[in-house]
Order: structure tokens, then sequence, then C-alpha cells
């Protein structure tokens, strides 16, 4: 996983990301996703969301913002957590955090 932009108070476009482990992908049958993104400098949760799961074989997920989710420009970790059908957990990606670039809006 790499680096998202989007700009200050925008919604679109949504973040669409594949789940996989050591280039894997991870199966999400049965499994329900979240999305967090933190705000290190406050150690703050900025963002705690569902996200949609578009194909549970491929591992491909979606989360599509709301305008309160990028109201802060910066520059902020975050990670898809899954909870599979057995109740494990395993946060994504795992060796590291996605990061995330609110630019400011000019107007």
């Amino acid at each position: 996983m790499a680096t998202f932009k989007i700009k200050q108070n925008d919604t679109a476009p949504s973040l669409n990301v594949t789940l996989a482990q050591n280039d894997t992908v991870v199966s999400l049958v049965g499994a329900a996703v979240m999305f967090h993104m933190k705000d290190d400098i406050n150690d703050t949760v900025l963002v705690e969301g569902t996200a949609v799961v578009l194909n549970a074989t491929l591992g491909t997920v979606r989360y599509d913002w709301i305008a309160a989710d990028t109201a802060l420009a910066g520059c902020f970790p975050a990670e898809f957590e899954v909870t599979f059908a057995d109740d494990s957990v395993e946060s994504f990606p795992n060796d590291s955090n996605l990061t995330i670039i609110i630019t400011e809006d000019l107007a």
C-alpha cells in the first residue's frame, strides 16, 4: 500500500485498496472491515469508519469519505482492520501504515 492524496473537505475519490499479506491477497469472506486514521501530532483518532468489501475473494475494499474525515489538512497514518469470520483480527498493512495526505483547501 502506498500514499493516498485527497483535498481538504473533499469526499471523492474513495479509497480503494487490495488487502494482502506477503504479496498474497487476503480472503475477506465472512469478514468485517474498519478503516482507521490517526492524527499523530495530537494523538487522536480522526476517522473510524466501516469499509465496504468490494470483492471478498480478491480482498478488495473501499472507504467512502465524509467531509468531516478530510476536514484537517496534513499527513496521517491509516490502516484497515479486518475481523475475520473466526473473530481473529488483523490490520493491513501489517508491516507499516498507509499514508493519507490531505492537502489544504484554498477556498
